[in-house]
């Protein structure tokens, strides 16, 4: 049990030890008054009857003490719970319309569609990258937040997938994920219960792609960092591998969807590649999703049962007292 303010707990306990310590020696005077006159209070134990009222009192007093300083105890509750980093790719690639309108807007409606779906239960972050990724919103139980974050997105740059999936997992532990030099691959702890859903077309300008897995270097370890702290990355590949030419800077881009490197971070980390050809086909996302079962301490207040206790003690010394000696103090 913890308390709130521990010093008003002090504070009262103290005052009814004073009121304990007094009504002994005022009990041991009356005793003795009593013994010199020639009289006595009673048989046997008469005396702590007697004062039986004012036990209760005190004991009430000093429970009420406990309740004014804000008793609480941490209960374990078990509940579905997580946390859902968006990951949007808005790189220059992301303006193709071979996915109509385009790539970005499909993937900004698919988002948006997602925060729709999930339960207050779930925070959900927002981080936007092309080469270093940008954090657009912290993880949060305020959908609105994310959902405004979503809608302010804009396309401009490279992309870097290693780079989106660092700056997910700093959103995750609300610290700084980087690769060490030499390639060491940080310890981030355990997350189980947090998802990233990666929206791109894959298209990957951070190093040169592997042939078999599709992608870097730098992208195989941030998933690697990934998959050790328990956390599952569903990729969602937004594009056509027939692909389509865009204009960027001036020049005329062929850019297509790259499954493989997509595939390859959601295989790595024990999540699914979602394909998406078209809108209609990113909007079942939501529904792919699995919450992990987690236990949370919460504070379950005390202050309500030590307040009943204290009225039941003093109602209980207020009777004993009247009964006994026919005043109420």
């Amino acid at each position: 049990m913890r308390l709130a303010d521990p010093v008003l707990a002090a504070v009262g306990l103290l005052v009814a030890a004073g009121l304990t310590w007094a009504a002994v020696v005022v009990a041991r005077r009356r005793a003795a008054a009593l013994a010199a006159a020639g009289l006595t209070a009673g048989g046997p134990g008469r005396g702590r009857t007697r004062l039986g009222g004012v036990w209760f009192t005190i004991a009430g007093l000093a429970v009420l003490a406990i309740a004014v300083a804000g008793p609480a105890a941490s209960v374990p509750v078990s509940r579905a719970s997580g946390t859902v980093i968006l990951a949007i790719d808005v790189s220059g690639s992301m303006i193709a319309t071979d996915v109509a309108p385009s790539r970005l807007a499909a993937a900004k409606k698919a988002a948006l569609k997602f925060i729709d779906a999930q339960p207050d239960k779930v925070d959900i972050g927002v981080v936007a990258f092309q080469q270093g990724g940008l954090e657009a919103a912290l993880p949060t139980p305020d959908h609105a937040t994310a959902s405004a974050a979503v809608r302010r997105l804009k396309a401009a740059g490279g992309t870097s997938l290693g780079d989106a999936i660092l700056a997910s997992l700093s959103a995750i532990t609300h610290k700084t994920v980087a690769i060490g030099r030499g390639g060491s691959e940080p310890d981030i702890g355990f997350w189980p219960s947090a998802t990233i859903v990666l929206l791109s077309d894959g298209q990957n300008e951070a190093g040169a792609a592997s042939s078999s897995t599709g992608t870097d270097a730098g992208t195989d370890a941030a998933a690697s960092v990934a998959e050790k702290a328990g956390v599952h990355i569903d990729t969602v590949g937004v594009g056509t591998t027939a692909g389509t030419t865009v204009v960027a800077d001036g020049y005329h881009l062929f850019t297509a969807l790259n499954p493989a490197a997509l595939k390859s971070i959601a295989q790595a980390t024990g999540g699914t590649y979602h394909p998406a050809s078209d809108a209609s086909e990113l909007d079942g996302i939501a529904s792919s999703i699995n919450l992990r079962l987690t236990v949370t301490s919460q504070p379950l207040p005390l202050a309500g049962a030590f307040i009943g206790l204290a009225l039941v003690l003093l109602a209980a010394g207020a009777v004993l007292t009247v009964t006994r000696t026919g005043r109420v103090v």
